[in-house]
């Protein structure tokens, strides 16, 4: 049972996919474009790739919980990934992931440069961690 996470963005998106247990992040990657109709057909494929059985989309909220002003594109996303892949999708709270992606990379020495290419792929972990952590726990 592979999980995939994606951390949805304009023109970068952040793909995190689990090792076959479902336990432990395995695969990570950054697909670059600003089509979203493209980035769902290349995640799509991913998780054909992969045998992915579940795909968890970042749903951007504000710090207060309230719906932030990309939910709406990541709802779209959602459903464009329904399509495409035929899976599941889960959408998933994401406050707080680039930033701390940013930091995680930031305190193993990234430049400012480095970290733009990696940090999607990192926020996309960090949303798998999150989500395969909430699975264990619910047994």
């Amino acid at each position: 049972m592979r999980i995939m996470a994606i951390d949805y963005g304009d023109a970068h998106t952040g793909v995190a996919i689990s090792d076959p247990t479902g336990f432990l992040t395995g695969y990570s990657a950054t697909i670059d474009t600003w089509r979203p109709d493209a980035a769902a057909e290349q995640i799509a494929a991913l998780a054909r790739e992969y045998g992915v059985t579940e795909l968890v989309l970042g749903y951007p909220r504000n710090m207060d919980g309230t719906p932030g002003p990309r939910c709406e594109k990541a709802e779209a996303m959602a459903e464009l990934l329904k399509k495409a892949a035929g899976l599941p999708v889960t959408l998933w709270d994401e406050r707080r992931t680039t930033i701390d992606a940013h930091q995680i990379l930031a305190a193993n020495g990234k430049n400012a440069r480095k970290r733009k290419k990696t940090v999607d792929a990192v926020a996309a972990s960090l949303i798998l961690e999150g989500y395969l952590t909430y699975k264990k726990q619910q047994g």
